[in-house]
């Protein structure tokens, strides 16, 4: 009887400290945490060269970044400024980039558009002729370089006039970036802009420093791309893995 009575001594102090030891439960609380910034729908740059408001600017940077479901991709080279022009496509730099995002299968589609419908100038034209091809996005391409020259050793033999015509005594260096731009027509927001940078130099004669300028240009171009599309892809691959809840886009666009 004593044995008993000491084992259920210990085993109600065990089952007491037990108790002591125990933390305090919190109640469950079934309060609604901080909304989902609203996903962007709208276009504040509707004139795109005002200002936009300050209601406006926060709205646009409080809304999520991302790449929609099933999106369509329209890739346009520009010269120079961010506008529809009138130069004739030879660059093959737009087909690589197309190719890049079809293989990858981030997209639903991705197109070469053509720049010759009559449309107006400006990003407004930009938005136009994507509104044609019924493309959400355009990823904007573009190419620029600058040149530079400089005798090399074998220039020593243009002392005699006849050399110049044939000794590639002039350097003829090339340094450039390729862009790619993505911009989200329905918004009018930029979602990203990637440089592949390139620079090589050749040699030339004097009468040929154009045509080698040139033809470095295109080298380099030709290169440079395919890094420019690894560069595409990365961001896109970030920009899908950022895509909010569906329901939170369907809420946005039923407002």
């Amino acid at each position: 009887m004593f044995r008993l009575a000491l084992v259920v001594l210990v085993f109600s102090s065990g089952c007491a400290a037990m108790r002591a030891e125990m933390p305090a439960m919190q109640a469950l609380s079934f309060e609604p945490g901080p909304a989902a910034p609203a996903v962007l729908t709208e276009n504040h740059f509707s004139r795109d060269r005002s200002a936009v408001g300050e209601t406006e600017l926060k709205s646009i940077l409080a809304a999520p970044v991302f790449l929609e479901e099933h999106a369509r991709v329209g890739v346009l080279p520009v010269a120079v400024r961010y506008e529809v022009d009138d130069a004739v496509p030879v660059e093959a730099a737009p087909s690589t980039l197309v190719d890049s995002l079809e293989s990858s299968g981030l997209v639903e589609l991705a197109t070469e558009i053509s720049s010759e419908w009559p449309v107006d100038r400006g990003v407004a034209g930009l938005r136009e002729l994507a509104a044609r091809y019924r493309t959400e996005y355009l990823l904007l391409y573009r190419h620029r370089f600058i040149d530079a020259t400089r005798p090399n050793p074998a220039a020593a033999s243009y002392l005699t006039l006849i050399a110049a015509l044939f000794v590639p005594g002039t350097t003829v260096e090339s340094a450039g970036v390729l862009e790619a731009t993505l911009f989200d027509v329905k918004t009018g927001t930029i979602l990203f802009t990637v440089n592949e940078r390139v620079r090589a130099d050749v040699a030339s004669t004097p009468l040929g420093v154009d045509r080698a300028a040139d033809d470095q240009h295109h080298k380099l171009v030709t290169e440079g791309v395919k890094r420019l599309s690894d560069q595409v892809l990365l961001r896109m691959r970030r920009l899908v893995a950022s895509r909010p809840a569906p329901e939170s886009v369907t809420a946005a666009a039923s407002r």
